[in-house]
């Protein structure tokens, strides 16, 4: 199934705190229920966090009760309100509420802005597959026809409805016949190399190997790591990129050792209204992520953590972004800025 669509009248969505080891199906109308799985990371991943945040306004718009339109709109934006409130880094999440947010002012009264919405939300869950295909094949381009690629994090169909971002080239690729192997990091804290890409990857057919964060340097510097390719959260107008944390040191390493690094992400997670990475917003998350691993600690007790999500890499570490309208190399301003028109 897709990692997150309507199904029979309800948001049905991949409960990804659960993978590998079970896959379990979360399905629910209540818009408070969504919220509460993008903070808890049940759905993760900037444009499947998008996609469920459109969900969410729209499922709120139907527990909406207003006889005039005025009232219908005053509910929604408080709707909307605690949709934004759910994460602060991923831009897609307000991209998308912005989205849903204009479809209701251009309709004319509540019946049809509660059918409009619900509209826009699953044409978004079928757009973005489109998109997340169309990068796939922009950024296999890129990829040689025997290659052996470090990945951070989570950027496959987990990331997105389906197909996705970072893994959507390299399953491009490998759908082109061309001869991969991805290494794996598993990235700390959270674990989403080794739960989440891992697990794709297997059940793509895809040769991988899962290596700690750590080890990125010593393949690299054996020769085993021909390039990067990561996803993002938010791109400012310059090309700095956040992700998920520990990208950064992947990038100056890659720099150090001359191995591409690629970025690939749709247009809505360019955030042209940021000069550059030092105004994106940063997440920090509950230490327990940090001190524990399913509930099981493995910290001292009253040690001080910090726990930020993700870091920003600036964009001179950064070969080229890959987008659903092309790739863009430096200068990313002029190139990003056409991307997104």
């Amino acid at each position: 199934m897709k990692t997150i669509e309507w199904i029979d009248g309800k948001v049905a969505l991949i409960d990804q705190t659960r993978l590998p080891l079970e896959l379990v199906i979360q399905r629910t109308t209540d818009y408070r229920e969504l919220i509460v799985a993008i903070k808890e990371l049940r759905v993760r991943g900037a444009p499947a966090i998008g996609v469920a945040a459109a969900y969410a306004v729209a499922v709120g718009a139907m527990e909406i009760k207003a006889p005039t339109m005025d009232e219908f709109m005053a509910k929604l934006q408080a709707v909307c309100a605690n949709v934004r409130a759910a994460r602060p880094t991923a831009v897609n999440l307000f991209w998308a509420v912005e989205r849903m947010w204009r479809v209701a002012q251009q309709a004319g009264d509540v019946a049809g802005a509660k059918v409009a919405l619900l509209a826009e939300a699953q044409h978004m869950e079928a757009e973005d597959v489109e998109i997340n295909r169309r990068m796939g094949a922009h950024g296999a381009e890129l990829i040689p026809a025997k290659a052996s690629i470090l990945t951070h994090c989570n950027a496959g169909s987990l990331a997105t409805v389906d197909f996705g971002t970072a893994l959507g080239v390299i399953r491009a690729a490998h759908e082109q016949g061309k001869e991969l192997h991805v290494f794996v990091d598993e990235t700390r804290p959270l674990l989403q190399g080794a739960r989440l890409t891992a697990w794709e990857l297997t059940q793509l057919g895809i040769p991988a190997t899962l290596i700690t964060d750590n080890m990125a340097a010593h393949f690299m510097k054996a020769g085993k790591v021909d390039c990067v390719i990561v996803g993002a959260d938010r791109i400012a107008a310059n090309g700095d990129t956040a992700n998920k944390i520990g990208t950064y040191g992947v990038a100056v390493l890659a720099k150090e050792h001359g191995i591409p690094m690629y970025v690939a992400a749709p247009t809505s997670t360019v955030d042209l209204s940021l000069d550059s990475g030092e105004e994106i917003p940063i997440e920090e998350r509950d230490p327990e992520e940090v001190t524990t691993i399913r509930g099981m600690r493995i910290a001292a007790p009253g040690v001080g953590v910090a726990n930020p999500a993700f870091d920003v890499t600036p964009q001179r570490y950064i070969t080229a972004i890959i987008t659903e309208n092309g790739v863009v190399r430096p200068p990313f301003i002029e190139g990003l800025a056409a991307a997104c028109r």
